[in-house]
């Protein structure tokens, strides 16, 4: 049984990603800052390379090697351009972003040990239109699709593949805290999408449990938006 890495899985896409893969027959393992029951849930800060480290330290020792990692953790920011505090612009970075460059560094030589490796990143269907009053979460989620792609053509010889699966419209926590501040009309959305349904954490989920899969070997450096048909 390969063992996965998970972030941000106590709630939203993470949870739904780190149960998909446990349905699958893997031995997952979460990150998050916030605690959970879970019997393999450590607590981390994602933008702190000793917190990551201890966590995968821990990791190791109970389910070995790690073969597979998927990058949920995200952090969302509703705020005019010109009124961003810049602490506040450069912690959004620093998770969205900085997170996955320690996650993913921290995880590479286990799966350069093994020769196979999986790694999902899950960045945003806002990188394709952009989003108004999300300016910082927009650039971050950009950055994540082009390191990703980078990785790819890098790491490919090592029998690693790097994808990433920008979500669409997803009813999570995220999308309602949205909601909730007037910077979305859940009814208008889900008309303008041309499945005409909001979409599910499982949906990403589905996606990221093929491109971790053995029959996704041959594809690697791909955005795989799932949305509905919002973006194509």
């Amino acid at each position: 049984m390969k063992s996965a890495v998970v972030t941000g899985g106590a709630s939203g896409i993470g949870l739904a990603v780190a149960q998909r893969l446990r349905a699958d027959g893997m031995h997952v393992a979460t990150l998050d800052l916030n605690p959970t029951d879970d019997e393999f849930a450590f607590t981390a800060d994602v933008t702190d390379r000793g917190q990551v480290d201890e966590a995968l330290g821990a990791i190791r020792a109970k389910l070995g090697p790690v073969a597979v990692l998927v990058n949920a953790a995200g952090l969302e920011s509703f705020k005019r351009f010109s009124e961003i505090e810049f602490d506040r612009w450069q912690r959004v970075i620093d998770v969205n972003l900085n997170g996955v460059f320690h996650c993913v560094q921290a995880v590479l030589p286990d799966m350069i040990e093994a020769g196979w490796g999986r790694i999902v990143n899950i960045s945003s269907s806002s990188t394709h239109s952009g989003q108004p009053f999300m300016s910082a979460y927009v650039a971050a989620k950009s950055a994540v699709n082009g390191l990703t792609k980078s990785l790819a053509l890098e790491y490919g010889p090592h029998g690693i593949t790097v994808n990433a699966v920008p979500p669409g419209f997803i009813d999570t926590p995220m999308l309602r805290k949205s909601e909730e501040r007037g910077y979305l009309a859940v009814q208008q959305s889900i008309e303008s999408t041309p499945v005409r349904r909001i979409g599910r954490p499982e949906d990403i989920a589905a996606a990221c449990a093929f491109l971790v899969s053995e029959e996704a070997g041959y594809i690697t450096g791909q955005i795989l938006g799932v949305n509905g048909g919002r973006n194509t």
